[in-house]
C-alpha cells in the first residue's frame, strides 16, 4: 500500500499547479507493439511535438511464442524522450505532467526489488498450459449446469500467470509482483507498484464491474492462482501515480518531480481521444487487433462471460468486440503479397500501406463475390476456441487485388456485427463511427467501412489518438480542463468523414445478412471436425 504521506504530496502537487498555470503543455507517452511514442499536446489537443522509438523484434524461443526483454520497453520510452528534448522548440518548464498508455495484456513478473525475473510475455503470444485443474467447488458445479466449463479451461489455459507458475516454478518462486507494461514502466518511472484500473486488461483476479481486484471468495482466484500480495495498488484514471524520480529524470530527460497521471490502456484511451463519449458512439480500432468500442456507464457483457474493460473515465465502461487478429491480415498480406507494393513505397519514400488504396479501388464493392471470416485466431466465446478463418466464393476472375478488398471487407463485416450485438445487449443504437489505428489511415477502407455499415465514418483530427486520450485524462487529473465532457469538446475534433454509398451500401448489406452472417454457423460443424482430426486449436 502507499505510504501515509502519499496523499499529502497529491495534495501540493495539486496547489502547485494551481500556482503554475502557464504549464499548459501535456507530455505523452503511448507504448505500441512496434514502437514508442513520446507525444507533446496542448489543451486544444494540437499536437505540437513527436518523436518515436521503434522497438526491436519480439524473440520466440518456440513456435507462437512472443517475448521481450523488459529493459528494452523502457529503453525505448527513454529513447523517444530524449530525442523530444532534443527538438527545436521544446521547452521542458511548460510541461505540467506525464500520462502513459500502453499495449494491453502484456505480462511481467518482478522480484522484490523490482527488476525483471524473464522475459515479457506479449498479449500475441500463443503459448497454453495444459492438465490444469477445473476450477472446483459451486463455482465449478455452476460452471458445469450453464455449459461454461469448457469456456474456463480456455481461460485457464490462456492465463500466461497459471504457465509461469506450472513451467518455470523456479521464477514464479522469487515472483514478488506480477505487473502489466503499464505497471512496469510507471515503477521505472516513480519507483512505485501502482498502475491504473483501466490498465487492467489481462487474465488476472480482477474485478471488472467494480474496477477493483476481485473479492476472496471470486472463481478468478482459483482459475489464475495468485497471492494478493503480487498485485499492485490501483489508480482511476486521472489519478495520481506518483512523481518522476531523480533517477527516472536521469535516464528520460523528463523534469524530476513532475506528476505521472493514471490514464488508461491504448485502446481505452483511442475512444477518447477521438472523440467518443456518448454510448452511440462507437470507435472502431484498426490496429494489430481489431475492435469496436463504446462507453457506458452501466456494466454490461456483450457476449457472456467477457466482461466489458474498464474506460479511460472513471467508473465508465468500454463494451468492447475483438478480432485478435485485425489489421494484423493487412501486415500479413503484406509481407506475403505486396513485394511490388514495397519495392515502389521504397523509390518513392512512402509507406507502403498507401500504395494498397489503389489496389482496393481497383476492384469493385463485394469483391466480386469472394468473402473473407476473419477469424484467423481462435476466440473465448464469440467465434468459440475451434474456430478459423475462412474464404469462399474464389473464381478465376480473382486476383490478389480482390483478395486484399476481401480482407478489408471480412474485417468491417465482423466490426458491423460487434456493432449489432452491442446495441442489442445496451439497448443504445449505434448511429455514429469513428475510426482510428493504423489501419484508419487508409481512405480506401474507411469508405468501405462506412459503406458496409451504412453511416458516416469519421477520423479524429490527430493519428495519434491513443496519445491524445492519455492527455486528456492528464488534463482532468491536473485540473487544467475541469471535467471529461469540457475535455473532448476542446481536445478533440473531426477531420475528415465519409459518408455511405447507397448503392455499395445495398450490395454489402445483402452479402453481409445472406451470406456473411451464416458462414460461422454453417462452418463451425467442419471447424470442429478439422480440431479433432488434427488437433489444433488444442482442447482444455
Amino acid at each position: 500500500m502507499f505510504d501515509e504521506n502519499f496523499a499529502q504530496r497529491e495534495t501540493r502537487w495539486r496547489r502547485d499547479f494551481e500556482i503554475q498555470m502557464n504549464k499548459e503543455h501535456l507530455l505523452s507517452i503511448d507504448v505500441g507493439t512496434q514502437s514508442t511514442r513520446a507525444l507533446i499536446f496542448d489543451l486544444q489537443g494540437n499536437l505540437l511535438f513527436k518523436t518515436q522509438a521503434f522497438l526491436p523484434e519480439y524473440s520466440s524461443p518456440n513456435p507462437g511464442w512472443s517475448e521481450l526483454e523488459p529493459r528494452l520497453f523502457w529503453g525505448s520510452l527513454c529513447q523517444a524522450c530524449q530525442e523530444l528534448w532534443a527538438m527545436p522548440g521544446v521547452e521542458k518548464d511548460k510541461i505540467a505532467g506525464v500520462a502513459i498508455t500502453t499495449q494491453r495484456n502484456v505480462l511481467i513478473n518482478l522480484d522484490a526489488s523490482g527488476q525483471p525475473l524473464r522475459p515479457a510475455i506479449h498479449w500475441s503470444d500463443q503459448r497454453q498450459t495444459a492438465g490444469l485443474p477445473n476450477v472446483g467447488g459451486i463455482w465449478g458445479l455452476l460452471f458445469t449446469l450453464s455449459g461454461m466449463t469448457d469456456t474456463i479451461r480456455y481461460l485457464q489455459s490462456e492465463a500466461k500467470t497459471n504457465w509461469v507458475r506450472t513451467c518455470q516454478p523456479d521464477i514464479w518462486a522469487k515472483t514478488a509482483k506480477i505487473v502489466l507494461l503499464s505497471g512496469y514502466l510507471t515503477h521505472c518511472l516513480t519507483g512505485n507498484f501502482v498502475d491504473s484500473t483501466a490498465c487492467q486488461v489481462a487474465h488476472l483476479p480482477f474485478d471488472y464491474k467494480k474496477h477493483q481486484w476481485a473479492g476472496k471468495s471470486d472463481w478468478k482466484w482459483k482459475a489464475v492462482p495468485v497471492e494478493p500480495e503480487m498485485l499492485v495498488d490501483l489508480i482511476p484514471p486521472a489519478g495520481l501515480l506518483g512523481e518522476i524520480t531523480s533517477q527516472a529524470s536521469v535516464e528520460t530527460g523528463i523534469p524530476a518531480g513532475l506528476p505521472l497521471i493514471a490514464a488508461a490502456a491504448d485502446k481505452a484511451c483511442e475512444v477518447l481521444g477521438s472523440g467518443t463519449l456518448a454510448s452511440n458512439i462507437c470507435c472502431l480500432s484498426y490496429g494489430s487487433a481489431a475492435t469496436i468500442n463504446t462507453i457506458h456507464q452501466r456494466y454490461i457483457e456483450v457476449v457472456p462471460l467477457i466482461p466489458p474493460y474498464p474506460a479511460a473515465v472513471p467508473g465508465s465502461y468500454s463494451l468492447e468486440v475483438q478480432l485478435f487478429r485485425g489489421y494484423w491480415m493487412v501486415s500479413w498480406f503484406l509481407r506475403e503479397f505486396g513485394q511490388n507494393e514495397q519495392r515502389l513505397a521504397q523509390k518513392h519514400g512512402v509507406a507502403p500501406e498507401f500504395l494498397f488504396d489503389d489496389l482496393v479501388n481497383s476492384v469493385p464493392a463485394g469483391s466480386m463475390g469472394l468473402m473473407l471470416q476473419p477469424y484467423w485466431a481462435p476466440g473465448l466465446r464469440s467465434p468459440g476456441p475451434e474456430a478459423k478463418g475462412a474464404v469462399i466464393g474464389f473464381g478465376g476472375i480473382h486476383t490478389r487485388a480482390h483478395i486484399y478488398r476481401a480482407i478489408l471487407e471480412g474485417l468491417a463485416y465482423a466490426l458491423r456485427e460487434g456493432a449489432e450485438r452491442t446495441s442489442k445487449r445496451s439497448g443504445v443504437p449505434i448511429s455514429e463511427i469513428r475510426v482510428a489505428g493504423g489501419g484508419s489511415q487508409s481512405d480506401a477502407a474507411a469508405q468501405l467501412t462506412a459503406d458496409i455499415f451504412g453511416m458516416p465514418v469519421s477520423r479524429p483530427h490527430v493519428y495519434e489518438a491513443s496519445g491524445l486520450g492519455a492527455a486528456i485524462d492528464l488534463a482532468v487529473g491536473l485540473k487544467l480542463q475541469p471535467d471529461f465532457e469540457t475535455a473532448v469538446a476542446r481536445m478533440t475534433r473531426i477531420s475528415d468523414t465519409f459518408d455511405p454509398n447507397p448503392e455499395n451500401h445495398k450490395l454489402y448489406d445483402e452479402l453481409y445478412n445472406r451470406v456473411y452472417l451464416k458462414m460461422y454457423s454453417r462452418l463451425e460443424p467442419l471447424y470442429r471436425e478439422i480440431q479433432d482430426i488434427t488437433g489444433y486449436p488444442a482442447k482444455y
